[in-house]
């Protein structure tokens, strides 16, 4: 099965732009997502998983450092990239403080877009890898993203590769409340197949059953009606 392909958001009033960073992006083996203004921007956080955001400062219905800064806010760690108006200090600040990973400003030459994607891209998996090698300790037991192993005491837990995948998703997030369109996303698992949200409330009450007392009661994994699941340490 082909790797998927990383998935950009590109947020900008200006459609010529968005069609124009579209097809660029695409050429490159990048899923190009398009939306003309930060309206909604969580839903689609939610309904797409991006990888990448590219925003643009300057937007109708609301600032794209406002909408960067609530993202922050939210607990939400996707790479933004903020493309500015003026090139100017101010702005690059704003940005900076917004908790925007880079800025470009307009007018840019796409190539120069795509280095600073690949290179936020870079970063971020280069600061996950030292995240993940950290174990994970709660109640008793202990997660090892090394092994990729849950562990109850000295004794292994037996779990499959997309629960593991799940169970990381989770952890890596405490309490804070991922719907399943975001979990199918983390938790992907090429050697499984397609997988859907049954197959995330199917996995879920697998977890459940390794390492609840009582697994209609949850302590470690609990359902947020309406949205999905988190993990309360």
């Amino acid at each position: 099965m082909e790797k998927p392909l990383t998935k950009v958001l590109v947020v900008d009033d200006d459609p010529a732009l968005r069609q124009l960073l579209a097809d660029y992006l695409n050429r490159h083996h990048y899923d190009t997502l398009l939306a003309p203004d930060s309206r909604d921007l969580e839903m689609r956080i939610e309904r797409y998983a991006p990888d990448l955001i590219v925003l643009d400062r300057m937007l109708p219905h609301g600032d794209g450092a406002d909408a960067c800064r609530r993202l922050r806010q939210q607990g939400e760690d996707i790479p933004v990239i903020l493309l500015t108006g003026k090139d100017e200090t101010v702005d690059r600040i704003i940005g900076l403080e917004a908790g925007a990973d880079d800025y470009l400003g307009k007018p840019f030459d796409p190539r120069e877009l795509l280095a600073r994607i690949e290179a936020v891209l870079r970063r971020k998996k280069g600061a996950s890898a030292l995240v993940k090698e950290q174990a994970v300790e709660f109640g008793p037991f202990r997660f090892d993203p090394v092994l990729r192993q849950l562990f109850k005491g000295e004794t292994a837990i037996k779990l499959t590769g997309g629960e593991v995948n799940l169970l990381e998703a989770l952890i890596r997030n405490p309490g804070k409340p991922l719907s399943r369109e975001r979990l199918l996303a983390l938790a992907r698992d090429d050697d499984e197949g397609e997988r859907n949200d049954r197959a995330i409330d199917i996995a879920v009450l697998r977890l459940r059953r390794a390492i609840e007392d009582d697994p209609k009661q949850p302590r470690w994994i609990q359902t947020v009606w309406g949205i999905g699941y988190r993990f309360s340490p």
